[in-house]
């Protein structure tokens, strides 16, 4: 089966900020970027996954395009 790149590296990021979310809060006692860093950093993988089972190809692509 082929490596799905995207897949990957959209479930490690998120990974790898909340290990630093969770230094930052509780070694640094940083709080308030340090969740707002946790909320973005994680969201990729839900809007990855959330395209991944579009209903259609303009539903995909509403999901994964910028939108101003």
């Amino acid at each position: 089966m082929k490596e799905n790149i995207i897949k990957n590296k959209s479930f490690n990021f998120p990974v790898d900020v909340v290990n630093l979310y969770k230094d930052l809060a509780y070694n640094k006692k940083e709080f308030v970027m340090s969740r707002q860093l946790l909320k973005s950093g994680t969201s990729i993988g839900v809007n990855i996954r959330e395209a991944e089972f579009a209903q259609s190809k303009p539903d995909f692509t509403s999901k994964n395009v910028n939108k101003p």
